[in-house]
């Protein structure tokens, strides 16, 4: 079987991490399989569609790395891939189902259907289409025409159960009568989600529909579409939905939801594909930090869980911070550069810049942490964090280790790493001063911190001279 598979978003916002998700499991399958990833723009809802949020959407998923086979930008054999061009294709299929008496014409109104719902509600009957205008006659017809009523299509959904073997959760079964008459065509000629869905696989051959668990209650309606056409139940793979750490479906609420706020804060894609790609599956190695070739290679839907994924964020942060740490300092420096430049740092050369990154580099878990991270070498005068670290600067013993210091930096020419720890293996043993009491007063005074990145490589970076003037502010005359 040649695979091929689809993620087919609406454009109607940004690209939600919970469909990043999606298109992740679509893309990893597709290559796995040596198949096709098919994008399809779902614009059928013409008042909420916009063709910015399509550009969005698409500059995330090449942000991800997630390249298409055939789509809207690149085109293919089974286009168009916008839903909004083929509504000739909706009205043709529609057509097709009622020479076949497979759909009908129904002129109910809004307000006639909702009365008879909450009628056989309260009668404790099935509140699903009554079929009212199942069998009209063609005089009914005119008649309900003349009365300016235009009719939608509607759907016959056949008495019978209606079954498929999701590959994730199993053998699915919707017993008959559960689902009515459903509509295919608006009175405006456009198609309902489930039409157009079906539509669309069939004739875009899609062999495996991969999506989220909320909708398996849609998949009776297109199994039911998909035999009246007579053509080939592509496989189902139904996966859990992502829901916040409260078990809640994920929402603003929980913070960043959308890729392009993921991408502004500085996380990789690669470690947010990573991560992705571990809700809801893992690896039979038990690793969790897994290259994308290595997620292509090893998976397998039968490691994909039925339960629900709960997204941590404590741990995306800290997997991104795994990828930061494993790239090369030039290329980190690169990325770091635009939120160094929005922060109105005044950057020195590269080479000094390097050294920075260099130096913050391990303790990063997101690209704008450097902000923080790196303002000890902006700031002209760092204030200490705290009430313990003010008091630590007031310390007799301080005081003693800041003249002693300030006495070695006039021996030698300029700060380096070599230089500064045997400043301070002398100003130890002129103090008597060790350990923590030794170094973090130091630190604090050039840092206005009580914990960071190896002191001497900062040093090194302030300077001679900058470090005399931070540890002269403190020194009590």
């Amino acid at each position: 079987m040649n695979v091929r598979v689809r993620f087919a978003p609406s454009p109607t916002g940004k690209l939600h991490i919970g469909n990043a998700r999606t298109a992740i499991m679509n893309w990893v399958f597709a290559r796995h399989e040596n198949g096709q990833f098919i994008l399809r723009i779902e614009d059928s809802d013409i008042d909420r569609s916009s063709e910015e949020s399509e550009a969005d959407i698409l500059k995330d998923l090449h942000w991800l790395g997630l390249h298409w086979d055939e789509g809207p930008d690149i085109g293919g054999p089974h286009g168009p891939y916008r839903q909004s061009e083929r509504l000739a294709m909706y009205r043709e299929h529609a057509e097709r189902l009622l020479q076949e008496g497979k759909a009908f014409y129904c002129y109910c109104t809004p307000e006639e259907l909702e009365e008879r719902k909450q009628k056989a509600i309260a009668e404790g009957r099935s509140a699903n289409y009554d079929g009212r205008c199942r069998h009209l006659t063609e005089d009914e017809r005119r008649t309900f025409e003349a009365k300016g009523r235009r009719p939608v299509i509607r759907f016959h959904v056949p008495e019978v159960d209606l079954s498929f073997s999701d590959i994730v959760r199993g053998e699915v079964t919707f017993p008959a009568g559960q689902i009515g008459d459903f509509i295919i065509l608006r009175a405006d000629g456009m198609p309902t989600y489930n039409f157009a869905c079906v539509v669309d696989d069939g004739l875009m051959q899609i062999t495996h529909v991969i999506r989220g668990d909320d909708h398996l209650s849609n998949t009776p309606k297109q199994i039911a579409l998909y035999q009246a056409f007579g053509w080939p139940t592509p496989q189902f793979a139904h996966i859990p939905m992502i829901l916040g750490p409260d078990r809640t479906r994920l929402s603003k609420r929980h913070g960043a939801t959308s890729v392009e706020e993921f991408a502004k804060r500085g996380y990789l894609p690669q470690a947010l594909i990573n991560y992705l790609s571990l809700l809801s599956w893992s690896s039979e190695s038990g690793e969790e930090i897994l290259s994308v070739q290595r997620l292509i290679d090893e998976f397998d839907f039968s490691r994909v869980s039925k339960s629900p994924a709960i997204f941590d964020i404590v741990k995306l942060n800290w997997m991104n911070g795994v990828y930061i740490r494993q790239m090369d300092v030039p290329h980190l420096t690169d990325l770091c550069l635009p939120y160094l430049e929005k922060a109105g740092y005044k950057l020195p050369e590269r080479p000094v810049l390097e050294k920075m990154i260099r130096v913050v580099q391990p303790s990063l878990e997101k690209l704008e942490d450097v902000i923080a991270k790196t303002e000890m070498f902006f700031t002209d005068a760092p204030e200490p964090e705290n009430e313990q670290a003010i008091a630590m600067l007031n310390r007799e013993s301080t005081q003693k280790v800041f003249w002693s210091f300030l006495r070695q930096l006039e021996t030698i020419g300029q700060m380096t790493v070599d230089q500064f720890r045997r400043i301070m293996k002398v100003v130890s043993e002129e103090t008597g001063v060790i350990g923590k009491d030794l170094w973090m007063p130091v630190r604090i005074a050039l840092t206005g911190k009580m914990h960071g990145p190896d002191l001497p490589l900062v040093a090194e970076i302030l300077g001679k001279e900058k470090c005399r003037r931070l540890i002269k502010r403190w020194v009590m005359e």
